[in-house]
């Protein structure tokens, strides 16, 4: 079968290119530029008088999360952003915006091997434009998350002008709260995802050949965050029992991890599709 044969051919360039262990650079990258990432969002947050917001952006992160990988992390973030943090330009926010963007540059990689592309832009450039996009990232997630703010605001307005036509709708209502709150998040993770695709490799791919990747990545993804919070919520004290305190860690590093392994690897179907793999090629240089 033809796409049973561009599946193998993707793992094959896949292996080829080091996945399993570009992998674990993503996983332990997004890990360590987490808690600086956040750090910046509060101080961003706090500079332009927006502090509920920036609760509520943490929240968003962490939706897709199974909870038993977000607690243990939001409850160490939450003692961390409780630290009053009012500067943009301290030397603690300027680190925190340069170690946040470790985690854009790990991706960068990841689809720059994949494509077959050799970036030859100088690595400050690079650098820069990774802070640039921690920035967008930072000021889209305050932004929905000021809609969503808003949202519980304009129901305890209706409630409160409109009690009648509440108390009639309120029942309808109630079912859709959680399936949109799942929905805005898997459309924020859609589209990082898609942006990464588009903006970090040194190529432009053209939209439509990122499909396939794209599609398999936003559904692997939610399907395996399901999946795998199911089997903590029966099997967690594996892990307490083989890693004991650091049971928290390892479980978030394996669900970094198998997340970057799905997405690098939609990067790669989506070269299998467009180009044919010679056997014989020599794997793609190494980024300078």
């Amino acid at each position: 079968m033809p796409f049973i044969r561009i599946l193998y051919d993707a793992y094959q360039k896949f292996n080829r290119d080091d996945g399993w262990a570009i992998a674990s650079h993503i996983a332990l990258s997004i890990l360590t530029s987490l808690f600086p990432f956040l750090i910046f969002l509060t101080a961003l947050a706090s500079f332009f008088g927006l502090q509920e917001e920036a609760g509520a952006a943490t929240k968003l992160i962490f939706e897709n999360w199974p909870p038993s990988v977000a607690k243990p992390i939001a409850a160490e973030i939450k003692n961390v952003l409780t630290q009053p943090r009012g500067g943009l330009l301290t030397i603690g926010a300027v680190l925190a915006i340069y170690f946040s963007s470790s985690g854009v540059e790990a991706l960068r990689i990841a689809l720059n091997r994949a494509y077959d592309i050799r970036d030859t832009r100088p690595w400050w450039l690079l650098r820069l434009e990774s802070i640039l996009y921690v920035f967008l990232g930072a000021a889209s997630l305050l932004a929905i998350a000021f809609l969503m703010v808003l949202a519980p605001l304009a129901v305890a307005l209706a409630e409160k002008h409109l009690p009648g036509l509440m108390r009639e709708i309120e029942p309808q209502l109630a079912p859709l709260y959680a399936p949109i709150r799942y929905g805005v998040t898997s459309t924020i993770v859609g589209i990082a995802v898609l942006a990464a695709h588009i903006l970090l490799p040194a190529g432009r791919p053209r939209l439509i050949s990122l499909a396939p990747g794209f599609a398999l990545t936003l559904v692997a993804s939610l399907a395996f965050g399901a999946g795998f919070g199911a089997y903590l919520a029966r099997f967690a004290g594996n892990y307490v029992s083989t890693y004991a305190g650091l049971a928290s860690i390892m479980i978030a590093i394996v669900f970094l991890q198998t997340l970057a392994v799905i997405f690098i690897f939609g990067a790669e179907l989506n070269q299998a599709i467009a180009s044919p793999i010679d056997k014989s090629a020599d794997r793609p240089p190494l980024e300078g």
